[in-house]
Order: structure tokens, then C-alpha cells, then sequence
């Protein structure tokens, strides 16, 4: 199939406008892609610094995701796998609890924890059985209310709430008071539940550069900044200017187009910091929680615990911090480096970078898991896609640029009307 008298161009060369493409050349046509940096990502990207893998905020693929299992190949990405638990540090000691069920030498650690009371063990393996049954479109069905209330109301215990929940499931939603929509909670749960939490050998990075590999007939454009689009041209800051018959816009739409000037995207941010130890005891690839609510550091992660591409001479450690703070980034990591020592009795840290990201997640008061391709659909030639049109995971991001293509391509095969 050949369709190259129609002209697409797609804004951003993150996750969903490269699925997007993708889907575009599957039905034959040759869209052109602008993207703003110098490489694909967006915010999924990983550099390389001394000899380390650094991410762009510690990040996970979790390995159930339909639309990853659609759209990759996880035997090219080399996946590592996380254990099913985490490592709880609380009151200068270490505790970790997991799924015994899924990895069995968690039983013992679990078991002698003291982390929640007998209850919430039973309140776990409920909530996993319902999960494992319950299909994503009856998830997302569901009325929504917040975690936390969630949480309360299938009667998991306080302890366990702010021992275990909160500092993990902060670090995914990215907020502290776990006010984001239970279906999101659900959702990611079940992800956790089915699968596993994974990370490329190559770093997060690697799923956009496999992405843009299998593209034949897309053409990139790199340093590509929109000022803005207006009936099929695109405006550049370079003071180009390109003709599209259909456009997608793979970003946030409102800085680019008139009609969206009052709907911007309220998004999520944090800090990721990484150093350098000489050693960790521990070789067991688990993340780590910091449940003190007076801590700024949320979670930790020992990358060296995992395969990886690229590694230096000594451990790599990641710090993500999600509370707001005034600090300067020298401050930041004096405050940082005081709760390792403190809190996990890491010492003998060399700094090496600190990421701030400031969109790392859109902030929604409502969460779907699916769109179909018509609500896509902006004006008669452009159309969106990105994860804050649905929920802020890599399969929403992959989904939405998925429907996008589909909603053009059935405007330009006669399947929808035009508005």
C-alpha cells in the first residue's frame, strides 16, 4: 500500500508520536516527524555519563502493559526484571517485604517484617486475587475516588498506608498525599501484580530508540521547535514554515494553537539525583522507600543490582525526590546526602548529576484507559496524543499515538465525516 499524497506531520518524537508514525507507515504513508532536541525520548530518555546510565528520572516498564507488549520487542530490549518487593527504611533499620507468592525467597523477610499488622496480609492477597481477575476496562469503569480513600476503605491498616503505599506508590504517581484516582491505583497494581517492574539493559532510553529503529518511511526532523500551527502550517522558531494536510500534535497542544491558550496541562514534577558509592551489600534488585514524612527523599535505587549496558568502577545509586522544596541544588544535595547517611546509612557518596523534571507526569482529576480514534480529533486536520489525554503511563502514551494515526486514517479513507 502506497498513500503518499497526503502530507503528515507529527509534533514530537517521544513515545506517542513515534507509535504513531509506526501505525501511520503500517498503512502506507510517509509522515514527517519534528522534534525539538537533538534525539528521540521526550521524557523517556537515558544519557550516558562517566561510564553510567543515567535515566531521566528513575523510571520502570512494566512488563504487562498491552500497548509495550504490542509495540515492542522484549527480547531486543534485553528486560531486567525488578523483584515483586520493596526495601523499607524506618528508624535506621532495613526491612523488606514482597510477594512470597511470585518469589518465594520474600516469604521469610515478609513474614518477619513488621511492616502492616496480620491484617493487611490478608487484605493484600484479596486485593491481589480481585486484580489478577478484574479486566482493565472494568478498572477503568470503576467510580473513582482517591488512593488513599481507597486504600482506607478495603481496610488496610495506617501502618502499612504510610509505611508502604504512600512512599511507593508517590514515587509512581509522583504526588505525597495519594490523591490520585483509584483506578490509576488499580490499574498499576494489577501491572505490578501480573508482571513485572523491568528496565532495559540499556537503560529507559532504549524503548524510544527501538521505536524510531523500525521506522522505513518516516523522516525526523531534529531541532525542530513549533511556535505554533494554524490551518495546515506549521510555524517554526527557526521562522520556517511546513504545509501538512493532517497534523498530530505529540506534545502539549496549547502551546501551539489558539483554541487550547486556556487548556494547558497541569503536570507533576521531580528531582532525580544520582551518585556514586564504592560498594552495596546488598545485591538484591529491590527498590528502596523512605516512609519518613519529614524526609525529602522518597525512594532509592541500586542501578548496579540489575544487568546494565554500560556500568562504571563503582555502585550507581538513584535518589528521586517528589516534595517541594526552596532549596538551591548544592543545598539539595547537602539535605540529600544527610538523609542517605541517616536514613539508609549510606555514606561515601559521590555526586554526580541531578535531573529536574518538571513535567514528568500530567496531573489529572479524571483517568480513562482507552480513547477511540474520532476523540483524537481537535479540528478537521489536527489531531493529539500523549498520555495526558487518558493517564500518565507509557501505555496511555503509546495507546493515544496509536489512535491518533487511526483517526486520520479513517478521515482520509471516508470513515468519519468531516467537522
Amino acid at each position: 500500500m502506497n498513500n503518499e499524497k497526503e502530507k503528515i506531520a507529527i509534533i514530537g518524537g517521544g513515545v506517542s508520536g513515534l507509535v504513531a508514525a509506526l501505525v501511520l507507515e503500517n498503512h502506507g504513508f510517509s509522515p514527517l516527524l519534528y522534534e525539538k532536541t537533538e534525539r528521540v525520548g521526550g521524557r523517556v530518555k537515558t544519557d550516558i555519563m562517566d561510564g553510567y546510565q543515567l535515566d531521566h528520572g528513575f523510571q520502570v516498564l512494566l512488563d504487562t502493559y498491552p500497548m509495550a507488549q504490542k509495540y515492542l520487542d522484549y527480547e531486543a530490549l534485553d528486560l531486567a526484571k525488578f523483584l515483586p518487593g520493596a526495601c523499607i527504611f524506618k528508624n535506621g533499620n532495613k526491612k523488606v517485604i514482597g510477594d512470597p507468592l511470585r518469589n518465594l525467597s520474600l516469604l521469610i523477610p515478609t513474614l518477619t517484617s513488621g511492616i502492616g499488622i496480620l491484617s493487611d496480609k490478608f487484605h493484600i492477597l484479596k486485593l491481589n486475587t480481585e486484580l489478577k481477575k478484574k479486566s482493565i476496562s472494568d478498572i477503568f469503569d470503576e467510580p473513582e475516588i482517591s488512593t488513599l480513600e481507597y486504600l482506607r476503605n478495603r481496610g488496610f491498616s495506617t501502618e502499612i498506608i504510610t509505611d508502604f503505599f504512600k512512599p511507593f506508590f508517590t514515587g509512581i504517581f509522583l504526588e505525597t498525599k495519594l490523591e490520585t484516582s483509584s483506578r490509576m491505583f488499580e490499574f498499576v497494581y494489577k501491572m505490578f501484580g501480573t508482571g513485572h517492574a523491568t528496565l532495559p539493559t540499556a537503560g529507559i532510553g532504549a524503548i524510544p530508540n527501538q521505536l524510531a529503529s523500525k521506522l522505513k518511511r518516516t523522516k525526523i526532523h531534529f531541532n525542530a521547535t513549533l511556535k505554533n500551527c494554524e490551518d495546515g502550517k506549521l510555524n517554526f522558531t527557526d521562522g520556517t514554515t511546513k504545509h501538512a494536510d493532517y497534523i498530530i500534535l505529540a506534545t502539549e497542544s496549547s502551546d501551539f494553537l489558539k483554541n487550547m491558550r486556556n487548556q494547558e496541562v497541569n503536570w507533576k514534577s521531580c528531582q532525580t539525583l544520582y551518585f556514586t558509592v564504592p560498594r552495596n551489600e546488598d545485591n538484591r534488585p529491590l527498590i528502596g522507600l523512605v516512609p519518613n514524612e519529614k524526609s525529602l527523599i522518597n525512594n532509592i535505587f541500586f542501578h548496579k543490582t540489575l544487568p546494565t549496558e554500560k556500568s562504571g568502577p563503582d555502585e550507581l545509586l538513584s535518589v528521586t525526590v517528589i516534595k517541594s522544596h526552596n532549596l538551591s541544588e548544592s543545598e539539595l544535595i547537602t539535605q540529600v546526602k544527610k538523609e542517605l547517611d541517616e536514613e539508609c546509612a549510606i555514606k561515601e557518596l559521590k555526586y554526580l548529576k541531578t535531573y529536574y523534571i518538571n513535567k514528568a507526569l500530567p496531573k489529572l482529576e479524571s483517568v480513562a484507559g482507552d480513547i477511540s480514534p474520532s476523540e483524537t480529533r481537535l479540528t478537521d486536520t489536527v489531531f493529539l496524543a500523549g498520555d495526558y489525554l487518558l493517564n500518565g503511563s507509557l501505555n496511555a502514551a503509546m495507546l493515544s499515538g496509536e489512535k491518533a494515526a487511526l483517526g486520520i486514517i479513517d478521515v482520509i479513507n471516508g470513515n468519519v465525516i468531516n467537522k
